[in-house]
């Protein structure tokens, strides 16, 4: 798109509390926000109908380089969150070679600097090669241009409690937190799917819900007992929400993520043996979905993130016993959100914006989400129609992953465009090409990360 600009004038647009609005964006910030605004040299984005948020933060990220190119690439997870509407997102460690030094977290960003399409923080390991023996390079990570505030070795439990302490009192030297991915792997060995009436009708090793809330609660107690913040990856149990909630009527520094798709599927969709709905933590019941988003609406859970989890096809077209796990989410998120909470009642879109921008952002510590929408902030926003339907299909995933729970269902809602430092990368529903990104980047003297 060669006429796109750095100056842009997005035309009747609705804010997440209702207002109508025009939106001037000139040199990477929001210059104007009122109506009837002008500029003769804006690209003009007509946006009636449509709703402006937030730049969407992911918290949780799965971008699988280096080492797994073939799953994933910064570049490709970058366009995969533009596209739904994100902005920053936060890539987890465990690639290959394992995110536990300085220098590879380094690389991670500078690879998100190069695709350009949205802000990319490095999460660090915890612990050396995620192994769980001993703790990785925190404050190197932490020092490095990279700047690493989060620290995990998701994809495994720190499941040693000494470990987990000593991590906790590390990061509290430059308020950094520990996101843990909670599962007791003594309890979830040749685990398949949630273990209960439907893992006993399959015949499928049982994943229970203690295994995580036992993890859960532990670590809300050591966060206490060393003064730490302590984040809880993918709730997906009824049970820690309750530990979750209890931990907070306390003051313990806790927050807590839920992933679109615990907020809407179930373990009834695992009978079909269709190795999309193969994830870890597993699809729960209906009570825990229920549970989630009740979590979700009074502030228990703090945030969505994605758990954005691409495979290559081989690793989930087979049988579901060796089927990897995880699934793809950010192409979807913003429409899951709005069937399981907004559709249903539990959230408004200011609820949205806080839990899918500001407060992820806040807990990742990435600048320029604190205001949101407001002038003179940084302009990262996306402008998304909620009233539009549609069947969401491979065509809609830009990333390398197809690994899509939501394939072939209605889904509402559609991002029309993401604005990331001042420029656009998603125009009319399409990706704008990488090259002019960068162009334009450098004639408005963006630097990125």
């Amino acid at each position: 798109m060669s006429s796109m600009t750095t100056t842009i004038l997005v035309r009747a647009a609705t804010l997440a509390d209702g207002t109508r609005t025009d939106l001037l964006v000139e040199d990477g910030r929001i210059a104007g926000i009122g109506a009837s605004l002008s500029s003769a040299r804006a690209r003009v984005i007509d946006a009636d109908g449509l709703m402006a948020l937030p730049g969407l933060v992911d918290l949780h990220t799965h971008l699988r380089e280096p080492g797994f190119e073939q799953s994933e690439t910064v570049l490709t997870g970058s366009r995969a969150a533009a596209i739904g509407g994100f902005t920053a997102v936060h890539a987890m460690a465990n690639t290959s070679p394992v995110a536990d030094t300085a220098g590879v977290v380094e690389q991670v960003s500078s690879l998100g600097d190069r695709a350009g399409y949205v802000t990319v923080r490095p999460v660090g390991a915890v612990t050396v090669g995620l192994a769980g023996t001993q703790l990785a390079e925190i404050g190197a990570m932490a020092r490095s241009r990279a700047r690493v505030r989060v620290f995990s070795d998701d994809g495994k439990c720190v499941s040693d409690a000494l470990m987990m302490r000593r991590a906790l009192e590390y990061v509290t030297t430059f308020d950094g937190v520990v996101a843990q991915h909670a599962q007791e792997p003594r309890l979830t060995e040749g685990a398949q799917m949630n273990e209960g009436v439907v893992s006993g009708e399959l015949g499928l090793a049982g994943w229970p819900a203690v295994a995580e809330e036992a993890i859960v609660a532990r670590d809300v107690l050591l966060a206490q007992h060393v003064g730490a913040r302590i984040h809880i990856c993918h709730l997906s149990t009824a049970g820690s929400v309750e530990v979750v909630r209890w931990a907070k009527a306390r003051g313990i520094r806790v927050t807590a993520e839920v992933t679109p798709h615990h907020l809407i599927l179930t373990e009834e969709l695992v009978r079909s043996y269709d190795a999309r709905y193969k994830v870890n933590p597993p699809l729960r019941r209906d009570e825990d979905v229920l549970a989630l988003r009740a979590g979700l609406a009074d502030g228990t859970i703090d945030i969505i993130a994605t758990d954005h989890a691409p495979h290559p096809a081989e690793s989930k077209d087979c049988e579901w016993s060796p089927a990897a796990m995880g699934m793809v989410g950010l192409e979807s998120a913003l429409s899951v959100a709005q069937a399981s909470v907004v559709d249903t009642g539990h959230l408004g879109w200011q609820d949205i914006a806080r839990v899918l921008s500001r407060t992820p952002a806040r807990i990742g510590q990435v600048a320029g989400y604190a205001g949101g929408i407001a002038l003179g902030a940084p302009a990262e926003f996306t402008l998304y129609d909620p009233a539009v339907r549609r069947v969401f299909g491979t065509s809609q995933l830009h990333g390398q992953g197809t690994n899509s729970p939501f394939l072939d269902l209605e889904l509402p809602g559609r991002v029309m465009a993401t604005v990331h430092h001042g420029y656009a990368t998603v125009l009319d529903g399409e990706l704008v090409d990488p090259g002019e990104i960068a162009a334009s980047a450098v004639s408005a003297g963006v630097h990125h990360g």
